[in-house]
């Protein structure tokens, strides 16, 4: 577990954290105390990484075509 604010992680740092997080506690080779700051550091974790997942999903867009079948911009990519 880094000292890194969870604000401050990458996506790839935070699921990486977020993973051994899991993993440590899943073996429950801590003590309660450590436990509960683990689990609270792991919900910090795994909003961090939709926070970046939303992100990043709001900047995907599809490419518009106009009636001469050039691209003419792009469009929001729809969720569906």
């Amino acid at each position: 577990m880094t000292d890194t604010p969870v604000e401050q992680l990458s996506f790839e740092q935070a699921i990486k954290e977020l993973e051994a997080v899991v993993a440590r506690l899943e073996r429950g080779e801590v003590a309660l105390d450590e436990s509960i700051a683990l689990y609270e550091r792991g919900a910090k974790l795994k909003a961090r990484c939709e926070a970046k997942l939303k992100e990043a999903e709001e900047k995907v867009a599809k490419i518009t075509f106009g009636a001469d079948g050039a691209p003419s911009g792009t469009a929001p990519l729809d969720a569906g």
